[in-house]
């Protein structure tokens, strides 16, 4: 497979240097400003269009130097007829040998020249190419990278080779799909921090949120330079230069505050519009980094939100209008009435058992208690573990209401606990069996999450996603 990469990027590289029929081609990347000697440093190719040179023009050249056809098309530069044999995948494209760590070429990134679709298009997944764990321009800049402690991550071949022309070569690009997280451990081996170059659409958005569980898993910090509405990088550096590039990436924001903001900006900070950002945030949080990371980002996205963070665990919460008429309507019920069995069953334990209260948050205990007075008494309990021992009259007087006070004063005299070793061997049992029921719940809270991934996938279009995401269900339905 190496060798057949190999022998084709010579064909291609020579075909666009030499022939007569790649004069447009060449013609292209003049235009574009690429300059010959970028030409035969990143080994440009042109596959003629079959017009010019036939079909099999590739196939048939490999074929001449006693390489198997079935070699060529595992490489995925020939494709299999249905009546027999074969015929070139990339025709009439400008073409971006891909190169591995080691520097050998193991697939193309292809751009069309004419008319036709799609406009760009990689080779194929292969025994020696996998596009969720390769970057195109690694290998050639990863010694820049590694100097300069920043890699800059563009959405395509052309934009990397413009900028690198232009003598910005701390550069990478993703093959035709969103950031991975060996992606992110790739770039973790040569770098400390990533800047996103990118135009802020919505696809970029969404690329760039799937992306911050990766980068704070990794322990990579990720930052966001945004080009100018109506600009790649292409236009910008040709309007201003490569310093108006250089000056964004070093004006850069960190990435899970370009989330927020776009979030905000897109939902608002009304009650509703909060509830669309704590949904879309949760997941972040609840994917990226370890329990640590995630407290801090909890704690910090509350604090922009105004909220506590258990609410931000479980989503603030309107009263509903009332469906009968005010006169009509009987009073409010009082806590803890307003609590359904288990929400009262686990607000009782944390009350009893504050040791065990981060325990449960982490298994997604808030998500449960979803009642007003259930999440004021949770966020009081974190205030006072994080200050201190939770004693009863601490306790007591940092409760938010009368209900809630009386009611916890006569379930700590009736627990009889006193603290001793049968009241904590008795705790630890009750927080197993309350942790094994989280467990279920969040399986079934997280079954539905990912059905609804999958729905955007398809609608998206995003045929590897949606294949990672049916795979992750798979990988459920069996555990």
């Amino acid at each position: 497979l190496y060798r057949v990469n190999e022998q084709a990027a010579a064909l291609y590289q020579r075909y666009l240097l030499e022939s007569p029929k790649a004069e447009e081609a060449r013609a292209y990347l003049e235009r574009r400003g690429v300059p010959a000697a970028a030409i035969k440093d990143f080994r440009l190719g042109y596959a003629p269009d079959p017009g010019a040179a036939g079909w099999s023009f590739a196939t048939s050249h490999l074929q001449g130097l006693r390489l198997p056809v079935t070699v060529i098309e595992k490489a995925g530069l020939a494709v299999k007829k249905e009546h027999g044999g074969y015929y070139d995948r990339f025709r009439d494209r400008l073409l971006f040998p891909i190169q591995d760590l080691t520097g050998q070429v193991v697939a193309f990134g292809g751009r069309i020249l004419g008319d036709g679709q799609p406009k760009y298009m990689n080779s194929p997944e292969s025994p020696v190419f996998n596009k969720g764990r390769l970057l195109f321009g690694l290998y050639r800049h990863r010694e820049a990278i590694r100097r300069r402690r920043q890699a800059i991550v563009v959405e395509g071949n052309f934009d990397l080779l413009l900028l690198a022309v232009h003598g910005i070569d701390n550069v990478v690009a993703p093959l035709g799909t969103a950031l991975t997280r060996d992606h992110i451990r790739l770039l973790r081996g040569y770098c400390d921090e990533v800047v996103l170059l990118f135009d802020g659409d919505s696809a970029g958005l969404k690329a760039a949120m799937r992306s911050v569980p990766f980068f704070l898993a990794e322990q990579v910090d990720a930052r966001v330079a945004l080009l100018p509405e109506g600009h790649d990088p292409d236009s910008l550096i040709r309007d201003k230069g490569a310093a108006e590039i250089e000056k964004l990436v070093a004006g850069s924001g960190p990435l899970a505050e370009f989330v927020f903001d776009t979030l905000a900006r897109r939902y608002g900070l009304t009650l509703a519009g909060k509830n669309h950002i704590i949904n879309e945030l949760r997941e972040i949080v609840q994917a990226g980094g370890d329990s640590a990371q995630r407290s801090l980002m909890v704690a910090h996205f509350s604090d922009k939100l105004g909220i506590a963070p258990a609410q931000f665990l479980a989503g603030v919460h309107e009263a509903r209008p009332p469906e009968r008429r005010e006169e009509e309507a009987g009073p409010q019920r009082p806590f803890p009435e307003s609590l359904s069995r288990k929400q009262r069953q686990l607000v009782d334990f944390m009350l009893l058992y504050p040791e065990f209260l981060e325990e449960l948050l982490a298994a997604g205990g808030a998500e449960v208690v979803r009642e007003t007075a259930g999440m004021e008494i949770i966020s009081c309990l974190q205030e006072l573990t994080a200050t201190g021992p939770v004693t009863p009259d601490r306790l007591l007087s940092a409760l938010p209401g009368e209900s809630e006070r009386r009611y916890t004063a006569e379930l700590l005299i009736n627990s009889g606990g006193s603290g001793g070793e049968e009241f904590e061997q008795e705790g630890r049992r009750l927080c197993d069996e309350l942790l094994a029921w989280l467990h279920m719940a969040r399986r079934r809270q997280d079954g539905a999450d990912l059905m609804r991934q999958i729905n955007e996938a398809q609608e998206d279009g995003d045929q590897d996603v949606l294949m990672r995401l049916l795979e992750r269900k798979m990988a459920m339905g069996q555990t």
